[in-house]
Protein backbone atom coordinates (compact mmCIF):
# COMPACT_ATOMS: atom_id res chain seq x y z
CA UNK A 1 0.00 0.00 0.00
CA UNK A 2 1.50 3.28 -1.28
CA UNK A 3 -0.34 5.39 1.24
CA UNK A 4 -1.56 4.26 4.34
CA UNK A 5 -3.49 7.21 5.42
CA UNK A 6 -6.90 7.21 4.13
CA UNK A 7 -10.99 9.05 4.70
CA UNK A 8 -12.33 5.44 4.32
CA UNK A 9 -11.47 1.78 4.11
CA UNK A 10 -13.49 -0.59 1.96
CA UNK A 11 -12.89 -4.63 2.78
CA UNK A 12 -14.47 -6.46 -0.34
CA UNK A 13 -13.82 -5.33 -3.96
CA UNK A 14 -16.92 -7.34 -5.40
CA UNK A 15 -19.91 -5.28 -6.85
CA UNK A 16 -21.20 -3.94 -3.52
CA UNK A 17 -17.43 -2.85 -2.48
CA UNK A 18 -16.48 -1.54 -5.77
CA UNK A 19 -19.34 0.58 -6.70
CA UNK A 20 -19.33 2.51 -3.05
CA UNK A 21 -16.01 3.02 -3.49
CA UNK A 22 -16.16 4.41 -7.04
CA UNK A 23 -18.72 6.85 -5.50
CA UNK A 24 -17.37 8.33 -2.86
CA UNK A 25 -13.89 8.14 -3.95
CA UNK A 26 -15.16 11.56 -5.79
CA UNK A 27 -14.96 13.22 -2.13
CA UNK A 28 -12.67 10.96 -0.06
CA UNK A 29 -9.62 9.64 -0.34
CA UNK A 30 -10.35 5.91 -0.92
CA UNK A 31 -8.46 2.13 -0.01
CA UNK A 32 -10.38 -1.01 -1.15
CA UNK A 33 -8.81 -4.71 0.46
CA UNK A 34 -9.39 -7.45 -1.26
CA UNK A 35 -8.42 -11.14 0.20
CA UNK A 36 -8.32 -12.54 -3.00
CA UNK A 37 -6.08 -12.23 -6.26
CA UNK A 38 -8.33 -10.52 -8.60
CA UNK A 39 -11.74 -8.96 -7.47
CA UNK A 40 -15.41 -10.11 -7.67
CA UNK A 41 -14.14 -13.68 -7.57
CA UNK A 42 -16.82 -15.39 -5.08
CA UNK A 43 -20.39 -13.53 -6.45
CA UNK A 44 -20.01 -11.12 -8.22
CA UNK A 45 -18.06 -13.12 -11.06
CA UNK A 46 -20.88 -16.08 -10.44
CA UNK A 47 -23.93 -13.83 -11.17
CA UNK A 48 -26.76 -14.81 -13.56
CA UNK A 49 -26.43 -11.19 -14.91
CA UNK A 50 -30.08 -10.10 -15.13
CA UNK A 51 -31.91 -6.88 -14.63
CA UNK A 52 -35.57 -7.17 -13.60
CA UNK A 53 -37.23 -4.34 -11.97
CA UNK A 54 -39.79 -7.34 -10.22
CA UNK A 55 -37.02 -9.64 -8.72
CA UNK A 56 -36.74 -9.27 -4.80
CA UNK A 57 -39.05 -8.06 -2.21
CA UNK A 58 -40.11 -4.21 -2.23
CA UNK A 59 -36.80 -2.84 -0.85
CA UNK A 60 -34.72 -4.74 -3.76
CA UNK A 61 -37.25 -3.89 -6.40
CA UNK A 62 -37.01 -0.15 -5.62
CA UNK A 63 -33.18 -0.25 -5.44
CA UNK A 64 -33.36 -1.57 -8.69
CA UNK A 65 -35.61 1.15 -10.70
CA UNK A 66 -33.25 3.54 -8.93
CA UNK A 67 -30.31 2.11 -10.70
CA UNK A 68 -31.86 1.30 -14.18
CA UNK A 69 -30.58 4.87 -15.58
CA UNK A 70 -27.15 4.24 -14.92
CA UNK A 71 -27.21 0.90 -16.15
CA UNK A 72 -28.87 1.94 -19.35
CA UNK A 73 -26.98 5.41 -19.44
CA UNK A 74 -23.96 4.91 -17.16
CA UNK A 75 -21.90 8.47 -17.09
CA UNK A 76 -19.27 8.77 -20.21
CA UNK A 77 -16.10 6.97 -20.41
CA UNK A 78 -17.60 4.40 -17.53
CA UNK A 79 -17.44 1.40 -19.74
CA UNK A 80 -16.30 0.76 -23.12
CA UNK A 81 -19.65 -1.57 -24.27
CA UNK A 82 -23.14 -1.20 -23.26
CA UNK A 83 -24.05 -2.71 -19.84
CA UNK A 84 -27.45 -3.71 -20.48
CA UNK A 85 -29.19 -5.83 -22.97
CA UNK A 86 -32.82 -5.94 -23.43
CA UNK A 87 -34.14 -9.52 -22.49
CA UNK A 88 -37.43 -9.95 -21.40
CA UNK A 89 -38.47 -11.76 -17.76
CA UNK A 90 -40.79 -14.21 -18.10
CA UNK A 91 -42.57 -15.14 -14.39
CA UNK A 92 -44.70 -18.58 -15.25
CA UNK A 93 -46.99 -20.61 -12.91
CA UNK A 94 -48.45 -23.93 -13.03
CA UNK A 95 -52.47 -24.10 -11.73
CA UNK A 96 -51.51 -24.52 -8.26
CA UNK A 97 -49.58 -21.83 -8.35
CA UNK A 98 -51.82 -19.12 -10.02
CA UNK A 99 -52.96 -17.59 -6.51
CA UNK A 100 -48.91 -16.56 -6.06
CA UNK A 101 -48.62 -15.18 -9.79
CA UNK A 102 -51.55 -13.28 -9.14
CA UNK A 103 -50.43 -11.83 -5.48
CA UNK A 104 -47.36 -11.10 -7.03
CA UNK A 105 -49.16 -8.92 -9.78
CA UNK A 106 -50.63 -7.08 -6.86
CA UNK A 107 -47.66 -5.13 -6.45
CA UNK A 108 -48.54 -1.69 -7.72
CA UNK A 109 -44.76 -1.50 -8.94
CA UNK A 110 -44.52 -4.99 -10.41
CA UNK A 111 -48.18 -3.95 -12.24
CA UNK A 112 -46.37 -0.99 -14.24
CA UNK A 113 -43.32 -2.97 -14.98
CA UNK A 114 -45.15 -6.39 -16.48
CA UNK A 115 -48.51 -7.73 -18.61
CA UNK A 116 -50.46 -10.31 -17.91
CA UNK A 117 -50.10 -13.25 -21.07
CA UNK A 118 -52.45 -16.01 -21.73
CA UNK A 119 -50.66 -19.32 -21.93
CA UNK A 120 -50.52 -19.35 -25.77
CA UNK A 121 -49.17 -15.79 -25.69
CA UNK A 122 -46.15 -17.00 -23.05
CA UNK A 123 -45.58 -19.78 -25.64
CA UNK A 124 -44.98 -17.58 -28.56
CA UNK A 125 -42.04 -15.87 -26.55
CA UNK A 126 -40.90 -19.79 -24.98
CA UNK A 127 -41.83 -22.07 -27.24
CA UNK A 128 -40.70 -24.88 -25.21
CA UNK A 129 -43.00 -24.80 -22.58
CA UNK A 130 -45.13 -27.42 -21.71
CA UNK A 131 -49.09 -26.94 -23.01
CA UNK A 132 -50.48 -29.12 -20.12
CA UNK A 133 -47.65 -27.51 -17.64
CA UNK A 134 -48.29 -23.12 -18.01
CA UNK A 135 -51.81 -22.10 -16.53
CA UNK A 136 -50.73 -18.15 -16.61
CA UNK A 137 -47.47 -16.57 -17.48
CA UNK A 138 -46.66 -12.46 -16.58
CA UNK A 139 -44.23 -10.70 -18.90
CA UNK A 140 -41.77 -8.09 -17.27
CA UNK A 141 -40.93 -6.54 -21.38
CA UNK A 142 -38.06 -3.81 -20.23
CA UNK A 143 -35.93 -6.63 -18.68
CA UNK A 144 -32.37 -7.21 -19.58
CA UNK A 145 -29.06 -8.85 -19.50
CA UNK A 146 -26.47 -7.37 -17.52
CA UNK A 147 -22.84 -7.57 -18.92
CA UNK A 148 -21.15 -7.86 -14.86
CA UNK A 149 -17.59 -7.50 -16.12
CA UNK A 150 -18.44 -3.98 -17.46
CA UNK A 151 -20.21 -2.81 -14.64
CA UNK A 152 -17.78 -4.47 -12.25
CA UNK A 153 -14.52 -2.99 -14.45
CA UNK A 154 -16.50 0.15 -14.49
CA UNK A 155 -16.56 0.79 -10.97
CA UNK A 156 -12.69 0.02 -10.47
CA UNK A 157 -11.68 2.14 -13.33
CA UNK A 158 -13.72 5.06 -11.66
CA UNK A 159 -12.52 4.35 -8.79
CA UNK A 160 -8.44 4.42 -10.12
CA UNK A 161 -9.46 7.74 -11.99
CA UNK A 162 -10.37 9.37 -8.78
CA UNK A 163 -7.15 8.41 -7.24
CA UNK A 164 -8.58 5.47 -5.15
CA UNK A 165 -6.82 2.66 -4.39
CA UNK A 166 -7.14 -1.08 -4.91
CA UNK A 167 -5.36 -3.36 -2.71
CA UNK A 168 -5.31 -7.10 -3.91
CA UNK A 169 -4.28 -10.04 -1.88
CA UNK A 170 -4.99 -8.17 0.97
CA UNK A 171 -6.27 -10.33 3.40
CA UNK A 172 -7.29 -8.22 6.36
CA UNK A 173 -5.57 -10.13 9.39
CA UNK A 174 -6.81 -7.68 12.46
CA UNK A 175 -8.21 -4.62 13.19
CA UNK A 176 -8.92 -2.61 16.08
CA UNK A 177 -10.25 1.08 16.65
CA UNK A 178 -8.18 3.90 18.44
CA UNK A 179 -7.97 7.59 18.34
CA UNK A 180 -10.96 7.96 15.96
CA UNK A 181 -9.18 5.76 13.42
CA UNK A 182 -9.53 2.22 11.99
CA UNK A 183 -5.92 0.01 12.25
CA UNK A 184 -6.56 -2.57 9.67
CA UNK A 185 -3.46 -4.87 9.02
CA UNK A 186 -3.54 -6.80 6.03
CA UNK A 187 -0.03 -8.80 4.73
CA UNK A 188 1.13 -5.49 2.68
CA UNK A 189 0.95 -3.51 6.19
CA UNK A 190 -1.73 -1.42 8.33
CA UNK A 191 -4.21 1.22 6.80
CA UNK A 192 -5.68 3.44 9.16
CA UNK A 193 -8.96 6.00 8.13
CA UNK A 194 -11.94 6.94 10.22
CA UNK A 195 -14.54 5.14 7.98
CA UNK A 196 -14.48 1.42 7.27
CA UNK A 197 -16.93 -0.30 5.33
CA UNK A 198 -17.86 -3.90 5.22
CA UNK A 199 -18.71 -5.18 1.97
CA UNK A 200 -17.16 -8.44 2.54
CA UNK A 201 -19.42 -10.49 0.96
CA UNK A 202 -20.23 -13.69 2.99
CA UNK A 203 -17.54 -12.87 5.30
CA UNK A 204 -19.23 -9.39 6.42
CA UNK A 205 -19.67 -11.15 9.78
CA UNK A 206 -16.09 -12.50 10.29
CA UNK A 207 -14.92 -9.17 9.86
CA UNK A 208 -17.38 -7.70 12.35
CA UNK A 209 -15.83 -10.37 14.89
CA UNK A 210 -12.14 -8.84 13.88
CA UNK A 211 -13.42 -5.69 14.72
CA UNK A 212 -14.74 -6.36 17.90
CA UNK A 213 -18.48 -5.41 16.25
CA UNK A 214 -21.47 -7.08 17.02
CA UNK A 215 -22.61 -9.57 13.84
CA UNK A 216 -25.62 -9.11 11.73
CA UNK A 217 -26.25 -12.80 11.58
CA UNK A 218 -25.47 -12.75 7.78
CA UNK A 219 -26.68 -16.31 6.20
CA UNK A 220 -24.88 -17.16 3.11
CA UNK A 221 -26.39 -19.19 0.69
CA UNK A 222 -25.69 -21.95 -2.29
CA UNK A 223 -26.34 -21.05 -5.65
CA UNK A 224 -26.43 -23.40 -8.36
CA UNK A 225 -26.40 -22.76 -11.51
CA UNK A 226 -25.38 -24.81 -15.26
CA UNK A 227 -25.27 -24.49 -19.08
CA UNK A 228 -26.99 -27.17 -21.26
CA UNK A 229 -27.04 -27.87 -24.62
CA UNK A 230 -30.24 -26.93 -27.35
CA UNK A 231 -31.58 -28.83 -30.09
CA UNK A 232 -29.50 -27.76 -33.57
CA UNK A 233 -31.43 -25.13 -35.48
CA UNK A 234 -33.39 -24.00 -32.53
CA UNK A 235 -33.16 -20.46 -32.05
CA UNK A 236 -32.87 -19.38 -28.71
CA UNK A 237 -31.08 -15.84 -28.88
CA UNK A 238 -34.71 -13.65 -28.75
CA UNK A 239 -36.04 -15.96 -25.74
CA UNK A 240 -37.13 -14.14 -22.24
CA UNK A 241 -35.76 -15.47 -19.28
CA UNK A 242 -37.80 -17.70 -17.56
CA UNK A 243 -38.87 -17.93 -14.06
CA UNK A 244 -41.65 -20.07 -11.85
CA UNK A 245 -44.10 -18.41 -9.68
CA UNK A 246 -42.14 -20.10 -6.19
CA UNK A 247 -38.80 -19.45 -7.28
CA UNK A 248 -37.97 -23.21 -8.11
CA UNK A 249 -35.83 -22.98 -11.18
CA UNK A 250 -35.16 -20.03 -13.52
CA UNK A 251 -33.52 -20.54 -17.09
CA UNK A 252 -32.69 -17.81 -19.72
CA UNK A 253 -30.38 -18.11 -23.16
CA UNK A 254 -26.88 -17.46 -22.58
CA UNK A 255 -24.64 -17.40 -25.80
CA UNK A 256 -25.98 -20.27 -27.69
CA UNK A 257 -26.56 -22.30 -24.57
CA UNK A 258 -29.22 -22.41 -22.09
CA UNK A 259 -28.42 -21.42 -18.59
CA UNK A 260 -30.45 -23.16 -15.38
CA UNK A 261 -30.90 -22.67 -11.91
CA UNK A 262 -32.38 -24.81 -9.29
CA UNK A 263 -32.92 -21.18 -7.94
CA UNK A 264 -31.64 -23.24 -4.57
CA UNK A 265 -30.76 -21.62 -1.55
CA UNK A 266 -29.13 -23.97 0.86
CA UNK A 267 -27.39 -22.33 4.21
CA UNK A 268 -23.19 -22.88 4.31
CA UNK A 269 -20.09 -21.77 5.55
CA UNK A 270 -18.63 -19.12 3.92
CA UNK A 271 -15.91 -20.49 1.50
CA UNK A 272 -15.13 -21.09 -2.38
CA UNK A 273 -18.13 -23.04 -2.87
CA UNK A 274 -18.75 -25.53 -5.23
CA UNK A 275 -22.01 -26.98 -7.22
CA UNK A 276 -23.52 -30.25 -5.80
CA UNK A 277 -24.87 -32.98 -8.14
CA UNK A 278 -28.37 -32.93 -6.06
CA UNK A 279 -28.73 -29.64 -6.83
CA UNK A 280 -27.70 -29.86 -10.79
CA UNK A 281 -30.42 -32.68 -10.93
CA UNK A 282 -33.10 -30.57 -9.42
CA UNK A 283 -32.60 -28.07 -11.81
CA UNK A 284 -32.39 -30.79 -14.58
CA UNK A 285 -35.66 -32.26 -13.12
CA UNK A 286 -37.62 -28.99 -12.73
CA UNK A 287 -36.96 -27.34 -16.58
CA UNK A 288 -37.49 -31.04 -18.05
CA UNK A 289 -40.92 -31.40 -16.17
CA UNK A 290 -41.96 -27.34 -17.60
CA UNK A 291 -40.48 -27.78 -21.13
CA UNK A 292 -39.86 -30.45 -23.73
CA UNK A 293 -36.72 -30.26 -23.61
CA UNK A 294 -34.14 -33.57 -23.16
CA UNK A 295 -31.37 -32.49 -21.15
CA UNK A 296 -28.58 -35.65 -21.81
CA UNK A 297 -25.61 -33.90 -20.50
CA UNK A 298 -24.23 -30.60 -19.01
CA UNK A 299 -21.53 -28.36 -20.42
CA UNK A 300 -20.88 -26.18 -17.57
CA UNK A 301 -21.72 -26.05 -13.71
CA UNK A 302 -20.79 -23.58 -10.79
CA UNK A 303 -22.24 -22.30 -8.08
CA UNK A 304 -22.20 -18.58 -6.21
CA UNK A 305 -23.05 -17.20 -2.98
CA UNK A 306 -25.91 -15.58 -2.30
CA UNK A 307 -26.12 -14.04 1.51
CA UNK A 308 -29.21 -13.04 3.16
CA UNK A 309 -30.59 -11.56 6.57
CA UNK A 310 -34.12 -12.68 7.72
CA UNK A 311 -36.12 -9.70 6.63
CA UNK A 312 -34.00 -10.15 2.93
CA UNK A 313 -33.28 -6.65 2.61
CA UNK A 314 -29.54 -5.68 1.95
CA UNK A 315 -27.63 -3.75 4.74
CA UNK A 316 -26.40 -0.18 4.02
CA UNK A 317 -25.42 2.23 7.01
CA UNK A 318 -23.15 3.28 9.68
CA UNK A 319 -23.02 1.05 13.14
CA UNK A 320 -24.70 2.82 15.96
CA UNK A 321 -22.63 1.14 18.32
CA UNK A 322 -19.26 1.24 16.58
CA UNK A 323 -18.47 4.27 14.94
CA UNK A 324 -17.48 4.90 11.43
CA UNK A 325 -18.10 1.55 11.13
CA UNK A 326 -20.13 1.01 7.71
CA UNK A 327 -22.49 -1.99 6.72
CA UNK A 328 -22.55 -2.87 3.02
CA UNK A 329 -23.72 -6.21 3.21
CA UNK A 330 -26.72 -9.05 2.51
CA UNK A 331 -27.67 -8.04 -0.97
CA UNK A 332 -28.57 -11.31 -1.64
CA UNK A 333 -28.40 -12.07 -5.66
CA UNK A 334 -29.36 -8.51 -6.54
CA UNK A 335 -26.18 -6.99 -6.02
CA UNK A 336 -25.23 -6.58 -9.20
CA UNK A 337 -28.39 -4.95 -10.37
CA UNK A 338 -28.67 -2.42 -7.30
CA UNK A 339 -24.81 -1.65 -7.46
CA UNK A 340 -25.35 1.66 -9.31
CA UNK A 341 -27.86 3.33 -6.28
CA UNK A 342 -26.47 1.33 -3.61
CA UNK A 343 -23.40 2.80 -4.42
CA UNK A 344 -24.61 6.66 -4.52
CA UNK A 345 -26.88 5.51 -0.98
CA UNK A 346 -23.86 4.23 0.77
CA UNK A 347 -21.68 7.82 -0.23
CA UNK A 348 -24.39 9.59 0.24
CA UNK A 349 -24.26 8.62 3.96
CA UNK A 350 -20.61 8.74 4.09
CA UNK A 351 -20.76 12.52 3.31
CA UNK A 352 -23.76 13.29 5.24
CA UNK A 353 -26.03 13.93 2.21
CA UNK A 354 -29.84 14.22 1.31
CA UNK A 355 -30.71 10.71 0.22
CA UNK A 356 -29.88 10.43 -3.61
CA UNK A 357 -32.37 11.82 -5.78
CA UNK A 358 -33.12 8.84 -8.19
CA UNK A 359 -34.06 6.75 -4.49
CA UNK A 360 -35.72 10.00 -3.18
CA UNK A 361 -38.18 10.37 -5.95
CA UNK A 362 -38.82 6.41 -5.09
CA UNK A 363 -40.26 7.44 -1.30
CA UNK A 364 -37.08 4.91 -0.52
CA UNK A 365 -36.94 5.25 3.27
CA UNK A 366 -33.10 4.52 4.60
CA UNK A 367 -33.90 2.94 7.78
CA UNK A 368 -35.09 0.25 5.84
CA UNK A 369 -31.77 -1.20 5.24
CA UNK A 370 -29.90 0.50 8.11
CA UNK A 371 -28.57 -2.18 9.99
CA UNK A 372 -29.64 -0.92 13.42
CA UNK A 373 -33.13 -2.10 12.31
CA UNK A 374 -31.94 -5.60 12.82
CA UNK A 375 -32.89 -7.78 16.07
CA UNK A 376 -30.24 -7.16 19.25
CA UNK A 377 -29.80 -3.80 17.48
CA UNK A 378 -32.83 -1.55 17.97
Amino acid sequence: MVDCSFDAIVIGAGIAGAAAAAELSATHRVLVLERESQPGYHSTGRSAAIFSETYGNAVIRALSRASRRFMTAPPEGFAETELTRPRGFLHIARPDQRDRLDAFMRNQDVAQATRLLSPDEARRLCPILREDYLAAAAHEFDGADIDVHAVHQGFLRQLRHSGGQLATDAEVLAIRHADGLWHVKTPAGEATAPVLANAAGAWVDKIATLAGVTPIGLVPCRRTALLVSVPDGMAIEAWPAVIDADEEFYFKPDAGLLMLSPADETPVEPCDIQPEELDIAHAVDRVQRATVLDIRSVRRKWAGLRSFVPDRSPVIGFDESAPGFFWIAGQGGYGIQTAPAAGRLVASQVRGDELPPELAELGFDAAQVSPNRLDGRR
